[in-house]
């Protein structure tokens, strides 16, 4: 199953939470696993907190300071700091499905992470149970 997101920014994290939910209730399944895929090196996926918009905010202002933009980078596109963030969060997550439900904690949320933005991007999601 396949997503699409829109980035609007350089740097942006997009909460894909409620994308999730509607396509596991539209699966129809009760309990199993959900797999959250991007398929792309200069982004990523993560849980983090979703109830306070400054933890992104913050998150992103850390990543920024820690992987600045450096003229010293070899690649030749110019987006390593966006491959070495996007390594650090990884490029997948699952999280258990329950009574349909996601199974997160109370202020957790799925965050689509754009480092090379703004762009058009994919989501690959794999729903398995009964």
């Amino acid at each position: 199953m396949e997503l699409r997101v829109r980035t609007n920014k350089q740097d942006e994290f997009i909460n894909i939470t409620p994308l999730i939910r509607e396509k596991v209730k539209e699966k129809g399944v009760k309990d199993g696993i959900v797999t959250v895929f991007v398929p792309h090196t200069t982004a990523g996926v993560t849980i983090n907190e979703n109830a306070d918009p400054d933890v992104v905010y913050d998150i992103l202002y850390t990543l920024n300071k820690v992987f600045p933009d450096l003229k010293e980078y070899r690649h030749f596109e110019g987006n390593s700091c966006a491959h070495i963030k996007a390594s650090l969060m990884g490029s997948s997550c699952t999280v258990i499905v329950e009574n349909g439900e996601l199974k997160l904690g109370t202020w957790q949320g799925i965050y689509f992470c754009e480092f090379d933005g703004p762009r058009n991007r994919k989501v690959y999601l794999k729903i398995i149970g009964e």
